[in-house]
C-alpha cells in the first residue's frame, strides 16, 4: 500500500494570526457601526484615538470596511491553509501593502508628529497601530510569497 504524504505549504507561525487579527478588526467595525464606541466615551474621541482625526464612524463608513476585511480574512485564511488559489495569494499580498503601507505612514507620523490628535493617537500609534501594521503586513506578505 501506497503511502501519499500531502504536506501543507510551508507558512510562517506569524501568518496564521493575520486573519484572525482581520476577523476581530471586521467585528470590532460592526460593533461600531451600532453606535457604541468603546474603548472611548463617544465619537468623536473614539476618531481621535483611532484616527487622529475627526470623522464619521457610522454604519455607512464603517460597514464597507467590516465587510472588506472579513472577506480578506477569509482571503488570507484560505492562503495560509493552502487553499484559495491566485485570488487569495493576491488578496493577501494587498492585505500585507496594505499593512506595510500603513506602517511606514505610521513611521513618518511618528517621527514629524501628528498635531491636533489629541493624546492618545500618538502614544497608539507609536506603540500599538505601527508595530502592529509592520509585523502582521510581514507575516501577510510571507503568507503570499
Amino acid at each position: 500500500m501506497a503511502v501519499i504524504d500531502i504536506q501543507r505549504p510551508r507558512t510562517a507561525t506569524g501568518a496564521r494570526a493575520v486573519p484572525a487579527l482581520l476577523a476581530v478588526l471586521a467585528l470590532v467595525h460592526v460593533y461600531w457601526a451600532t453606535g457604541l464606541t468603546w474603548p472611548a466615551h463617544d465619537e468623536r474621541a473614539l476618531s481621535l484615538a483611532v484616527l487622529g482625526d475627526v470623522v464619521s464612524f457610522g454604519p455607512p463608513v464603517v460597514l464597507p470596511l467590516a465587510a472588506l476585511e472579513g472577506l480578506a480574512a477569509l482571503a488570507v485564511f484560505a492562503r495560509v491553509g493552502g487553499r484559495g488559489g491566485r485570488a487569495a495569494q493576491w488578496v493577501t499580498a494587498a492585505v500585507a501593502a496594505g499593512m506595510l503601507l500603513r506602517a511606514a505612514v505610521g513611521v513618518v507620523w511618528i517621527v514629524v508628529g501628528r498635531d491636533g490628535s489629541g493624546a492618545a493617537f500618538p502614544w497608539l500609534n507609536a506603540f500599538l497601530y505601527t508595530p502592529l501594521c509592520l509585523v502582521f503586513g510581514w507575516a501577510a506578505l510571507r503568507a503570499a510569497r
